[in-house]
């Protein structure tokens, strides 16, 4: 069904009374998107902290909060939508479900199929170690035996440091235990997963450091930021309009960073797109800015 304008959606919203307002606007100007459901915002996750989880009726986790916010401040009502990462991406191409989230990272290839979202925060490549040491260098990792998930993309650029002895791991539970107990030197594995195990055990004696030499063409896996963004249907870029207005609002005063706190993300580098920008020329015009709030 043809969902009200955003403006007047959230005009409604703030509206003490409650008055109900009509689909359809006169303002050429005024987004207009889709829903499943009228009222409501179908969200799909999968369950996995730090991203998302559903408590007492309302998303949680980094991703969770703020896709619950942008709920909020639209005026729609959150219809959560639980199901496997796998089936996530389907469901929003096919339409069951109005949008995604779950620390899902801005690949072009989900750009042409999709409609994804500015930035909730950055993702880059980060050194799980133990406290009392001090790797951010690629040149740290010589001659290191690191652990690493099968599967992810950095495991190529990993194999050509020099002396790198790497362990691959289908989970990452028995990385981090290997780290603890010293039978690794570092571990790469999903930071914000690692992160936030690592703030909800601060006994293990660990900590993640993200690279710090910049960026690197020669391994742009390691050392470049990418974006965590939603992701709605790309016939419905209304949808994604609305709620990048939400997520502009929330990186001007910083709430982003607000959020991220609550599950360990607290270092700059969540908040710092660095100085690479892949979006513009594919999904954004070429004067955007990638956001920040360092």
């Amino acid at each position: 069904m043809k969902n009200q304008n955003r403006l007047a959606t959230r005009l409604a919203a703030m509206l003490a009374a409650g008055l109900l307002i009509s689909g359809g606007s006169n303002s050429a100007a005024a987004a207009e998107y889709t829903l499943v459901e009228d009222g409501k915002l179908t969200v799909a996750f999968n369950g996995d902290m730090p991203g998302t989880s559903y408590e007492n009726g309302k998303l949680i986790g980094v991703d969770g909060e703020i896709m619950q916010l942008v709920a909020d401040r639209l005026g729609l009502t959150v219809e959560p939508a639980l199901m496997e990462w796998s089936a996530e991406i389907a469901s929003v191409k096919s339409g069951r479900v109005d949008i995604m989230h779950g620390m899902m990272g801005w690949r072009k290839s989900r750009s042409e199929v999709m409609s994804l979202s500015d930035p909730i925060y950055y993702f880059r490549a980060t050194i799980a170690q133990r406290a009392d040491s001090s790797m951010c260098k690629l040149s740290d990792l010589e001659n290191k035996t690191v652990a690493t998930i099968t599967g992810f993309s950095w495991v190529d650029e990993l194999k050509t440091i020099p002396g790198l002895k790497l362990k691959l791991y289908d989970t990452s539970d028995g990385a981090m235990r290997d780290l603890v107990t010293g039978r690794v030197d570092a571990l790469l594995a999903d930071p914000p997963l690692v992160q936030y195990a690592i703030s909800q055990n601060p006994d293990w004696g660990v900590q993640q450091k993200a690279f710090c030499e910049g960026e690197n063409p020669d391994y742009p896996q390691l050392t470049k930021a990418g974006n965590i963004i939603f992701a709605a249907n790309i016939d419905n870029p209304g949808l994604i309009e609305a709620v990048n207005d939400v997520i502009a609002e929330l990186w001007a005063d910083c709430s982003i960073r607000d959020i991220a706190g609550k599950y360990g993300l607290t270092q700059d580098y969540w908040f710092d797109p660095g100085p690479s920008n892949q979006r513009t020329g594919v999904d954004r015009p070429a004067d955007w800015t990638q956001p920040s709030c360092k």
